[in-house]
């Protein structure tokens, strides 16, 4: 099958033709004949990566009226940069039909400017739900004519608390509009809007649900806690053509893995809550043009982050829910190619790994951590790989008597030791004093498990306290949740919290002994926080089953030169 048996309008097809598409993804085969040979509402299933903007987006191109000067699709999307790139890709696909017009609002940017846009009415409107309820406020946005809507990446919205500003934007479109909603996880959130506000909802997935990406190969290695940023330096050594995402859970974690990988040597920087806007574009058009090699993000921060050629994913730590792994490691493994998703993980966590598996039908395989030799090895291979590839500049040949000359009575096998003894020994110098961390692993692998868990939590409460609060489960409590709360509340980012658990009717934390009087004062005054009553827990009674391991400060690992052997 190709675009043009899928019954899209010539202009259509003509356009796409010109930027190389030919053969529909599976979403799109799926998609597009049903949505201009139906009436029903639709809920797509799929990873990001798998060619959903194409899939919605040509046949809202194909039954949009450029006679009618009024908005006629909306798209609402979870993030400034999802919707720019939504936004881009309509223009492409539509750079063949007249007269179209297409614009994006969002957060993070001067609304005047986009008030300006909007001057003159689009026919298709790409927004995040924060800025077009901002617009639809000033009355600068009108949804009465919407007859196709488009909910992208649906629970990363929810997920960022916009259930409120979707519903009341909902409520403002014709019940007479075609819906579609694209999610890569089915949230009981989700299943609640499809029920609510969607009509003879039709499922269509790639894959099966909460499946992983086909091609990205899911691997973990075992690892000390104390050795985590020994082990990832180890990694990013063994992969010297990486390009890829080192995902942390928390905001201080980024900043300081990203921090010592720069102090380090390694090409990386951070992205976080705590930038700007502005500061945020920077990092990410460095990413984007692979000025940079390593972006060391929250998941938070990565939400609608979109580049492709991703080669890694690596999880220095392991998310709180099943559901965000699938995220992660969607990020890499697209537009199919294949990519690698690295979970580190310590002998206790290990089980979290069975748990992953099963939800995402795919076999973890069990990676060692690279010798210093092997990093070696690697690396010269892949340096002699782009020796092999390489193409000379012209002038280069000018300079070729001279060093013909030098070497005259160098022979090939000296010169070939030499050139890699140039590049390679500082290298080699570095691992031979460096710590065989596999071997520590298989002397001592029963160090981290030889206390349960309620025995670790109790040695580790010398230094804090057990708190609780009056929200649960049943009020759709996680730890992600909890977490957000708590940052939202306390606003002091530099605050550890310690073991989470959460049950039916209450969640349970851990934080510093002299940070407790500051976290309880602060739920007495937020407004955040109405309703919800804090206490401490006497003794055990907080000990629940864990649903996850709360984020510790790692020891600060061996430093080292920036290293040389590395492209």
């Amino acid at each position: 099958m190709i675009f043009k048996d899928l019954g899209l309008h010539p202009d259509i097809v003509s356009g796409i033709s010109e930027i190389g598409f030919e053969t529909p993804s599976p979403i799109q085969a799926a998609v597009i004949p049903y949505v201009l040979n139906n009436q029903d509402d639709i809920v797509g299933l799929a990873q990001t990566g798998t060619g959903k903007t194409a899939a919605f987006g040509l046949p809202m191109l194909h039954l949009t009226d450029t006679t009618r000067a009024v908005t006629q699709s909306l798209v609402l999307a979870p993030t400034r940069e999802l919707c720019v790139q939504i936004a881009s890709e309509l223009r492409k696909y539509s750079s063949k039909v007249a007269k179209i017009r297409i614009v994006a609002v969002y957060g993070g940017e001067d609304i005047r400017k986009q008030l300006k846009e909007l001057d003159q009415t689009p026919h298709i409107l790409v927004a995040t739900p924060g800025r077009l309820m901002d617009l639809m406020r000033r009355g600068k946005v009108s949804l009465v004519n919407i007859n196709y809507l488009v909910l992208d990446e649906a629970d990363e919205m929810l997920n960022m608390g916009f259930v409120d500003d979707i519903t009341e934007i909902l409520q403002e479109t014709p019940k007479t509009r075609r819906t579609l909603l694209f999610s890569a996880t089915m949230p009981q959130e989700i299943a609640d809007i499809a029920q609510n506000y969607m009509r003879n909802a039709h499922e269509i997935a790639v894959g099966k649900r909460g499946e992983a990406a086909q091609n990205v190969e899911h691997r973990y290695v075992l690892i000390k806690s104390t050795l985590r940023y020994e082990v990832l330096k180890r990694i990013l050594d063994y992969y010297p053509d990486i390009y890829g995402i080192v995902f942390c859970r928390t905001r201080m974690e980024t900043k300081e893995v990203a921090e010592k990988l720069m102090v380090d040597g390694y090409n990386a920087d951070a992205l976080h809550g705590d930038l700007s806007q502005s500061q945020r574009d920077a990092v990410m058009n460095k990413f984007r043009i692979k000025h940079l090699q390593i972006l060391v993000a929250t998941d938070v921060a990565a939400r609608g982050l979109d580049v492709n050629d991703l080669t890694h994913v690596i999880h220095y730590v392991l998310p709180d829910d099943k559901e965000t792994y699938t995220h992660r490691s969607g990020r890499t493994g697209r537009v199919n190619k294949e990519g690698t998703s690295i979970a580190l993980v310590t002998p206790r966590e290990k089980m979290s790994i069975k748990s992953i598996e099963r939800t995402i039908k795919r076999t973890f395989v069990e990676m060692e951590i690279p010798s210093g030799m092997a990093v070696c090895q690697r690396q010269m291979q892949h340096l002699l790989g782009q020796m092999s590839a390489v193409t000379m500049h012209p002038k280069l040949h000018k300079l070729l008597p001279d060093a013909y000359e030098i070497l005259k009575d160098v022979s090939k096998e000296e010169l070939i030791a030499q050139l890699i003894s140039v590049r390679f020994n500082p290298l080699l110098t570095y691992y031979e004093n460096a710590v065989d961390l596999q071997a520590m692993m298989r002397k001592e692998p029963k160090e981290e498990v030889k206390l349960s868990r309620r025995q670790k939590r109790q040695a580790d409460k010398g230094d804090t306290l057990r708190l609780k609060i009056n929200r649960g489960k049943n009020d759709k409590m996680d730890p992600r949740k909890l977490l957000g709360l708590l940052n939202d509340v306390v606003n002091d980012r530099s605050m550890v919290i310690g073991d989470i658990d959460i049950s039916a009717k209450f969640s349970f934390f851990d934080v510093p002994k002299d940070r407790v009087e500051q976290v309880v004062n602060a739920f007495a005054v937020s407004k955040r926080a109405r309703g919800i009553q804090i206490a401490m827990v006497k003794g055990t009674q907080g000990s629940q089953k864990s649903d996850v391991k709360g984020q510790r400060s790692e020891v600060k690992g061996q430093k080292r030169k920036p290293r040389r052997g590395q492209t």
